[in-house]
């Protein structure tokens, strides 16, 4: 039987694939992808956020919803790495560079699938589990490596949250309220 044969009678299909079951599940936040770093983590929960809600909008069939949400996706994305490279460069973070690189990257890879995915192409799955995969990678490996670096040299911009401290003008620079 097909999916569609099984969806169509109200069952779930057999998954066929782990690649498939990833592709069906909503991204949960676990307690080892927190960074320590309470405004980061919060960002971070933000885009697992989205990243469902490009799924709920794909599995939905609705490509401008799907548009809409990408577009936010992309936005909120480049918004958080700009935070995160400001508060490295502001705290002298030795290999702030390599990881603009590894943003960068990323940024253009996902730019590139949302221009398929205007053209018609069909790309919502593989995006999916390309953003689920990288994100859970990047927070584990690369974003824990710099906030285990720098932590301690951030504690102090971190601390000023009163009006107009660095954290407040911060967020405010890359976030709308």
């Amino acid at each position: 039987m097909t999916r569609q044969h099984y969806e169509a009678v109200g069952i779930h299909p057999p998954i066929s694939s782990v690649a498939e079951i990833i592709r069906m599940a909503h991204l949960v936040w676990s307690e080892d992808l927190n960074t320590g770093i309470d405004v980061i983590d919060a960002q971070h929960r933000q885009i697992v956020g989205f990243i469902n809600q490009l799924d709920d909008a794909r599995s939905k069939g609705d490509r401008k919803l799907v548009k809409d949400v990408l577009d936010g996706l992309i936005d909120y994305t480049v918004a958080h790495f700009s935070f995160e490279e400001t508060l490295m460069e502001d705290v002298g973070y030795a290999y702030l560079r390599p990881h603009q690189k590894v943003h960068e990257q990323f940024v253009r890879r996902v730019s590139d699938m949302r221009d398929q995915f205007e053209r018609g192409e069909e790309v919502v799955d593989a995006l999916h589990s390309l953003l689920h995969r990288w994100l859970f990678n990047h927070i584990r490996h690369d974003d824990d490596s710099y906030a285990k670096t720098v932590k301690g040299r951030m504690q102090k911009l971190l601390e000023d949250r009163q009006q107009g401290g660095w954290l407040s003008r911060t967020v405010s620079r890359f976030f709308r309220r």
